[in-house]
């Protein structure tokens, strides 16, 4: 196990990230695990950012949502998986002060963002199963590009102030943290000031941002369901359900190990137990969600034959 890096009192300029297990015989065996997960993340992605952008077809407010979603999810990977894979064959996994603090400020920005994306594509949902009629007009290009655009500005402005706030911190006793990235409460472990102002600050935004975009997606679906519940076709309410089973598994699935995290007891609370956790949302997530929305819509399977003919015509 490594040892605590003693600095004398003075500020550190670098930290050690311990990663994810500290046996060295699983480290080769997790590098090629974590390089595949992350290899088909960002080809899952891409595909679906490249897909929703090329065909004619999926120019709709949902796909311009799942866009910005599978654009999210490729972003917070990126943030956290190339240096997490650098950890697996480096006998000490240093990251510079300045790279952490760059590297807290944008997946903050990323996985805050996936919030509030996913809750405007509840509101989305909503709209085109309660009010059919008035869909294109409520869910114009502009609304989609002002609701897409608050919830970039809001998590810049917020994560930028958990970033200053965090690293306004002394880190003078310790530079090792217990996690395979820089985050905000791991940091704040290992200072050597007083940090309770900057924990409840975190606690704070953390939780209004669970909350009103959970509360957002849990009025929609409620509002969805009463509506469903109306429908004298039954081929209409299987038709309702199906356009919300992707997003509504994805949901499940997000806010489910978020709320994992958040509602355990204090005294069940451990690094391990977030480090877990953490792994799951920051890359297992990001793999999946494409594959949710390619496997379970019949629009992006269609795209995907279209893009793949074309592709044939003109090769050969």
């Amino acid at each position: 196990m490594t040892k605590l890096n003693e600095t004398s009192g003075s500020q550190v300029t670098e930290f050690i990230l311990m990663g994810i297990t500290n046996h060295p015989e699983l480290q080769h065996p997790l590098f090629v695990l974590f390089l595949l997960n992350y290899m088909a993340t960002a080809l899952g992605n891409l595909g679906l950012i490249i897909l929703t952008g090329v065909d004619s077809h999926l120019q709709t407010p949902m796909y311009f949502f799942l866009r910005h979603l599978a654009f999210v999810d490729l972003g917070y990977s990126t943030a956290i998986g190339p240096k997490m894979l650098n950890s697996f064959i480096e006998d000490k996994n240093i990251i510079p002060y300045n790279e952490c603090a760059v590297q807290l400020f944008f997946f903050g920005i990323f996985i805050a963002s996936e919030l509030f994306i996913l809750s405007a594509m509840a509101y989305d949902r909503y709209v085109a199963i309660c009010k059919p009629l008035f869909y294109m007009i409520i869910m114009s290009d502009r609304v989609c590009w002002i609701l897409v655009a608050i919830s970039y500005l809001y998590c810049i402005m917020v994560c930028l102030v958990i970033t200053t706030e965090t690293f306004k911190s002394s880190f003078c006793e310790s530079n090792i943290i217990r996690h395979f990235y820089c985050d905000s409460l791991p940091l704040l472990s290992i200072a050597c000031s007083d940090t309770s102002e900057t924990e409840l600050i975190i606690m704070t935004f953390s939780a209004f941002n669970l909350v009103s975009s959970l509360l957002i997606i849990l009025v929609s679906y409620v509002l969805i369901l009463m509506t469903i519940l109306r429908m004298n076709s039954a081929e209409g309410r299987h038709k309702a359900f199906s356009t919300c089973g992707s997003h509504l598994t994805v949901v499940v699935v997000f806010y489910g190990t978020l709320l994992f995290m958040y509602l355990q007891p204090q005294s069940s609370h451990s690094f391990d137990t977030d480090k877990m956790a953490s792994v799951f949302y920051t890359l297992v997530i990001p793999m999946i969600n494409p594959m949710i929305y390619s496997l379970r819509n019949k629009e992006v399977k269609g795209a995907l034959k279209r893009l793949f003919k074309n592709w044939c015509k003109h090769s050969f």
